[in-house]
This record gives structure tokens, C-alpha cells and sequence, in this order.
């Protein structure tokens, strides 16, 4: 039977791959709790703690703590340690699917960003919208800005990371 692993490169080891050329470094953020949440989104705010607005856009995330809109509806929310609230259906009105497992995380920095994001993306990251989902480097991603606009911080499925990996080495 052919091995059709062998026709891709191996998948970086996460905890010590790094890219730093120049003006751009890019980096894993491992442990990050990860939620989806769908619904009352105030609701959603007020019994986790996150604060109501969504980053997206121009828009600085920062903080342990924080989400980013990706529906009208829906959010991703991000924070250092765990979030205590219980997965599934809340009265409140909002549902919580843990995904930490499910999207692997890169920080981008450093002065060269604007003219990466100009390669990955089809329109400005300032006037993306109101949501932080969007097309990069050819794939679906949550990317929002993190701690100043020389930093984005981007959320993929785990199994397109190697992917977007891969296009960042060729693109940096």
C-alpha cells in the first residue's frame, strides 16, 4: 500500500518551532483556553467575566481574557487559563463548546506585518468588518490584532496548520 504521508513534509514540533526573519516573527501560542460560544453574546459577557465588545478589524485585543466576534452571534473566546464555566447549553441564552484541541495558534509581530497581511489578504485588516473570520493565505482563519497593531494573533484548524506554516516560511 503507498504511504501517502510521505508526499508531505512532517509537522513542525509546536513547542519550539519559530520563524524570525527580519521584520516578522512568527511563533506558537501553546494553552490558551479556547471556546466557541453561540447566542446571548451580553449574557455570554456577563457570566464569564469577558468584557461585552469583540475584537475584530483595527480593533487591539489584550489582556488574559478577551473574544473575537465571528458571527453575529457568535465568538471565540480566548483566555490564558480556563474559563469556569461548564460546556453546553446555559438559561442565560448561550451556548460554550470547548475547541482548544481543535485550532492551533500563531503570533505574528514585527514591523513587516502590514506587507504580510497584504500577501495573505484580499482587503485591508483595518476595514475587514465587523468580524474577526476571514480568508488568509488561502484558508478560513480568526485573526484579530493582540497588545499593539505590529501583532496579530491567528487561529486555524489544527489540521491546516502545517499548511499555513508552510506558506508563512515560503512568505516571510
Amino acid at each position: 500500500m503507498r504511504d501517502h504521508a510521505a508526499k508531505w513534509p512532517p509537522a513542525p514540533d509546536w513547542s519550539t518551532a519559530k520563524l524570525d526573519r527580519g521584520s516578522i516573527s512568527v511563533r506558537t501560542i501553546e494553552g490558551l483556553s479556547q471556546l466557541l460560544v453561540s447566542g446571548d453574546l451580553d449574557a455570554w459577557a456577563t457570566a464569564s467575566g469577558t468584557a461585552s465588545a469583540s475584537v475584530a478589524g483595527a480593533v487591539i485585543a489584550s489582556g488574559n481574557k478577551y473574544s473575537a466576534r465571528i458571527a453575529r452571534d457568535r465568538v471565540l473566546a480566548v483566555s490564558a487559563t480556563p474559563f469556569a464555566l461548564a460546556t453546553g447549553w446555559h438559561d442565560a441564552g448561550f451556548a460554550i463548546s470547548r475547541i482548544d484541541a481543535g485550532m492551533h495558534v500563531f503570533q505574528v509581530e514585527g514591523p513587516g506585518l502590514n506587507e504580510l497581511l497584504a500577501r495573505a489578504m484580499t482587503q485591508p485588516l483595518v476595514s475587514s468588518g465587523p468580524s474577526a473570520s476571514l480568508l488568509f493565505a488561502g484558508i478560513n482563519v480568526v485573526l484579530y490584532h493582540f497588545t499593539s497593531m505590529q501583532s496579530v494573533r491567528i487561529h486555524v484548524d489544527r489540521a491546516l496548520a502545517p499548511y499555513l506554516w508552510e506558506w508563512l516560511e515560503q512568505s516571510v
